[in-house]
């Protein structure tokens, strides 16, 4: 049973499945801190200086102790977080279309064969030989 495990996870199919997750979690670290510290910026500068992470609905507000601490804390629904995860979502779209892209440009175009002649094309020509005879 460890040498079928073995096997099986040595398999070019596995170990290629474990690169792609490696790498797609470094891209999204990499995409994720695009969107959040240099595209948000900028949409939230032309947006009149809207932080859409601090956008939300309070439903109810936190409770405080009289020390100052929080006893219970907000709820809210937080729905400039998702407008930000939505942005990130386009954006890696958009990136992966340009790899694939770029990746799809490096290959050799695929060159169709040639249509070769009709059935009826090849039953007449059979049909002319088949005359002659």
């Amino acid at each position: 049973m460890l040498k079928e495990f073995k096997d099986f996870i040595m398999t070019g199919n596995v170990v290629d499945l474990a690169v792609a997750v490696i790498l797609a979690a470094a891209i999204g670290l990499v995409v994720n801190g695009f969107t959040n510290d240099i595209v948000m910026p900028v949409v939230g500068h032309y947006a009149g200086g809207v932080d859409f992470a601090d956008m939300k609905v309070v439903l109810d507000a936190p409770v405080l102790a009289a020390d100052g601490t929080v006893t219970k804390p907000e709820n809210a629904i937080r729905y400039g977080a998702w407008i930000n995860t939505i942005i990130n979502l386009i954006i890696v779209g958009f990136v992966m279309f340009l790899m694939v892209k770029a990746y799809n440009s490096t290959k050799a175009p695929v060159e169709e064969e040639a249509a070769g002649p009709s059935q009826e094309d090849l039953l007449a020509e059979i049909r002319d030989l088949l005359a002659k005879r």
